[in-house]
């Protein structure tokens, strides 16, 4: 058996610190936004190289928040992906205003910065890329494209804790950052917890308010606020962890070396960042045109394994009355028919990864004519997207 992620295995490294955390936040009889959040917030806004940090109770609120926090609200519209987890466009309605979905680069599996500038209206007001299983969107024509028609940029980094484009941390680039710290996270607590980070003061002091039903002190509420309180016992966690991250990226990256070198001469796309990216694979994904038979073969063996994600936040049901059908965002759709998700984290043994590639080596069977016109489907998007980054 090799599950999909082992979240034992990590705490039996750490127990003792743990423990010893949670049972100074108990002691403490302080349980809420009390010296640990404070503390985590300081080491985590220096850990983004970002000026100010607001923890909060999930990522979906620190999204929520970024948006209200940038002046988002009824009747705007928000640039975004389809290809992420319901959150983000959930982030977006909660603040009143509407997604637009532009579709994913096909080699990086992030926003497509070509088709940004097509999508904006006169009511357009942020754009919101994400940092896909780890790896960053390519950040700085989507700053460039912001700062041309005056929007703000918030960073969906809850997959990114650590990843770097052109030597910047995720969250550092654009107006705002949202992280999560949901307990399958890089950086995860032992519940729900999320964190804005930000170079712009005000926009932390908003995040400060709106978390806190808009009290500026005890009583005086100068705002309509939020109940999106980071916990102590979730800080404490957290704070323990921090110190393990660098650690714990190291491995997971070398995990997925070892990855792309099994898979060598395979057919399942690997993952492909740019030289000047640090991915930090939250997921390993591979891309197979026989994804069900190999999701199979892996689960029947007794190794985890998932799909990040199978229906594109577009075509799901819940968010049907945006309007958007099968067929608009060819590649996030492309991408979903064929992603599958491999056990990657730290605490995996190595030689366990040639365990993984095995099962998949009796998945890699000879394509049916069907599987071919996909394939011929896939490369011409492959070269249109080199062709646009050529030029």
């Amino acid at each position: 058996m090799i599950p999909f992620l082992d979240l034992k295995a990590q705490y039996s490294q750490i127990k003792p610190e743990i423990d010893a955390a949670v049972a100074r936040v108990v002691s403490s009889g302080h349980f809420v936004l009390g010296p640990e959040v404070t503390a985590f917030e300081e080491r985590f806004a220096d850990y983004c190289r970002t000026t100010a940090c607001r923890a909060v109770n999930s990522g979906t609120s620190a999204l929520h928040l970024a948006l209200l926090a940038a002046g988002v609200g009824s009747g705007d519209e928000v640039i975004t992906v389809s290809m992420t987890f319901v959150a983000t466009t959930a982030a977006i309605l909660y603040s009143g205003a509407r997604p637009v979905f532009v579709d994913v680069d096909p080699v990086t599996w992030t926003m497509d910065p070509s088709l940004i500038e097509a999508a904006i209206t006169p009511r357009t007001k942020a754009i919101l890329p994400v940092h896909l299983h780890g790896l960053m969107a390519d950040m700085d024509p989507i700053m460039a494209i912001a700062r041309r028609h005056g929007l703000v940029v918030i960073e969906d980094a809850a997959q990114a804790h650590g990843a770097e484009y052109r030597g910047r941390r995720a969250g550092s680039i654009g107006d705002l950052g949202c992280f999560s710290f949901y307990p399958g996270k890089n950086l995860g607590a032992f519940g729900e917890g999320g964190a804005v980070v930000t170079d712009r003061l005000e926009f932390a002091r908003r995040v400060s308010l709106l978390r806190d039903w808009g009290q500026e002190a005890k009583y005086d509420h100068v705002i309509a606020g939020y109940n999106y309180r980071m916990d102590e016992i979730q800080s404490a966690v957290l704070n323990v962890k921090l110190d393990y991250i660098e650690h714990w990226t190291d491995a997971r990256r070398s995990l997925a070396e070892r990855y792309n070198a099994l898979l060598s001469g395979l057919p399942f796309a690997r993952p492909q960042p740019p030289q000047y990216a640090r991915h930090v694979y939250h997921v390993y994904a591979v891309r197979s045109e026989r994804r069900d038979d190999a999701l199979k073969r892996l689960r029947d063996a007794g190794i985890g394994a998932g799909i990040h994600y199978p229906v594109p936040v577009h075509l799901q049901r819940a968010y049907a009355e945006l309007g958007y059908r099968a067929g608009d965002l060819p590649v996030t759709e492309m991408l979903a028919k064929d992603f599958l998700s491999l056990p990657i984290y730290p605490e995996l043994p190595p030689e366990r990864t040639a365990e993984v590639v095995g099962i998949l080596r009796g998945a890699a069977l000879q394509p049916s004519a069907a599987i071919s016109t996909r394939s011929e489907h896939s490369q011409s998007f492959m070269t249109g997207a080199h062709n646009r980054r050529a030029s």
